[in-house]
């Protein structure tokens, strides 16, 4: 979905978002706990000089933290059932594609010459019509879904600022993208993943309840929809992955 675009957009929107709420509340004192955190070595003191404070870093991935909230995975979950039926219709037109580029690899040497070019005129034809259909399908997908992201953001870069300046974090950086994408060589998320602390602060703040569970499935993930199969040439559909 798509899914890197979305990482893109999430990224520049949670920049813009947090670093305007953080302007605003930068004199608020923060009081630190023990929250993970990274904090730098102190500076050994020097007479007459002042000691800086250390810096305590804190990660978050942003598209985990939005979809892991009960709002994201009710969302989520409508936006898989909304587009079920042309997941089957495209589903449909793939087996169709399939069976008649089969009939052409097994019939064609016995085939005359007009009905072997009627055959892969056909499969062009068809061919090109599932590559738009499955291109429109992903986007719509794609744009539906940054929507609910960007609507849960809106709601959730207020709740990461105050967090961040409640716990004494002066840095929380996204992890979203492995390396060399994000500047994020290594961390421990033991150690500085505030990512569940801020799901259960939207959670218990939006007043969503959690989904109910799903037999045999898992918790939807932010992806666009897709077929169950796609034709050889044909563009398949974004995957996010798994962090």
């Amino acid at each position: 979905m798509t899914s890197k675009f979305l990482r893109l957009v999430l990224a520049g929107a949670v920049v813009f978002a947090i670093s305007a709420l953080a302007q605003t509340g930068a004199a608020t004192p923060s009081s630190p706990t023990a929250s993970p955190a990274i904090s730098a070595p102190a500076p050994a003191a020097v007479p007459g000089t002042t000691v800086p404070a250390a810096t305590k870093v804190g990660v978050i991935n942003i598209n985990d933290a939005i979809f892991g909230t009960n709002e994201g995975q009710r969302d989520a979950l409508a936006l898989q059932k909304k587009f079920e039926p042309k997941q089957t219709e495209l589903k449909n037109e793939n087996d169709e594609l399939e069976a008649l580029k089969k009939q052409l690899s097994t019939q064609g040497p016995s085939l005359n010459e007009d009905a072997a070019a009627n055959l892969k005129k056909q499969i062009e034809s068809k061919q090109k019509t599932f590559d738009r259909a499955l291109q429109d399908f992903q986007e719509e997908g794609g744009n539906q879904q940054q929507e609910i992201a960007s609507r849960i953001l809106q709601k959730m870069a207020p709740m990461i600022v105050k967090y961040s300046q409640d716990n004494g974090f002066s840095l929380i950086v996204d992890s979203s993208k492995p390396w060399p994408q994000s500047p994020i060589l290594w961390w421990n998320p033991d150690n500085v993943d505030i990512t569940k602390a801020v799901v259960e602060l939207y959670n218990a703040q939006s007043g969503v309840p959690a989904p109910a569970p799903t037999t045999g499935a898992a918790a939807p993930k932010p992806a666009a929809p897709k077929p169950a199969a796609t034709t050889t040439g044909a563009q398949k559909p974004a995957t996010p992955p798994k962090q």
